[in-house]
């Protein structure tokens, strides 16, 4: 079973891949990534968290392999044919030096999509005070009481710090779950929903289906789609599935 990953400090930050060169890859061009931009993404190599479903178990294990100096000269070609740029991962909040990179980004005149896990809401308050953000897309672990068992971590805390700056700044974001039938079924989604509608989330829920024979970080065998019919309503905030 991999490892349990626990990281509370920046001390600890070089235990998940978190160097010199923070970028394990790029895809140069999408137009699905980034609601109404055309944007390229950024993913940054490591994670403090271990979701068995991870479709990027290279980069949450693996190493960076571009500097950000390199990327910046990348996205300097691309100025005037890229609105945006998705930075995603991995978990880029990890990478002390994603304040800097990013204003680097907003001189160049893109927008930036941060894709994370809420792990890190003192970094994530600062891109916001800094109006380094457009865009949020928030994933959803679990709930409190299987958090530990999705992700191997114990973030639900710092999560619903990150749902609560974002929603009180009144940031574009989004709200997403992966789901494993053996680890969330329709009613923890319906609980998971409720959740939000306290905390005052309004916005769409989406929901992506694991996809089965997929490599990933964990092998949790395969997932059957719940069905969700009856929690299909006008309710806030509502389901949407992705897949």
């Amino acid at each position: 079973m991999e490892k349990k990953v626990n990281i509370n400090s920046d001390s600890t930050l070089q235990k998940v891949g978190v160097e010199a060169l923070p970028i394990f890859s790029i895809t140069p061009f999408t137009l699905l990534d980034f609601p109404d931009k055309t944007a390229c993404i950024l993913w940054f190599a490591g994670c403090n968290m271990r979701c068995g479903y991870c479709y990027n178990p290279e980069i949450v294990r693996g190493k960076g392999k571009l500097g950000l100096a390199d990327v910046l000269n990348f996205l300097k070609k691309r100025k005037g044919l890229l609105d945006g740029v998705v930075l995603s991962g991995g978990e880029a909040t990890l990478h002390p030096g994603i304040i800097d990179f990013a204003r680097e980004i907003k001189a160049l005149g893109m927008h930036i999509k941060l894709d994370t896990n809420g792990s890190r809401p003192d970094m994530i308050g600062k891109m916001i005070r800094q109006n380094l953000l457009d865009y949020v897309a928030l994933d959803f672990k679990a709930l409190p009481g299987s958090f530990q068992q999705v992700t191997r971590s114990s973030f639900f805390d710092q999560f619903e710090k990150s749902l609560k700056l974002l929603l009180e700044n009144d940031l574009r974001m989004e709200v997403r779950t992966t789901v494993h039938s053996s680890q969330i079924n329709g009613e923890d989604l319906a609980e998971m929903r409720n959740f939000l509608g306290t905390q005052g989330y309004k916005g769409y829920y989406y929901l992506q289906h694991f996809v089965n024979q997929t490599m990933t970080l964990e092998d949790l065998g395969p997932s059957k789609k719940p069905q969700l019919d009856l929690l299909f309503s006008s309710t806030q905030p509502q389901f949407v599935w992705r897949n």
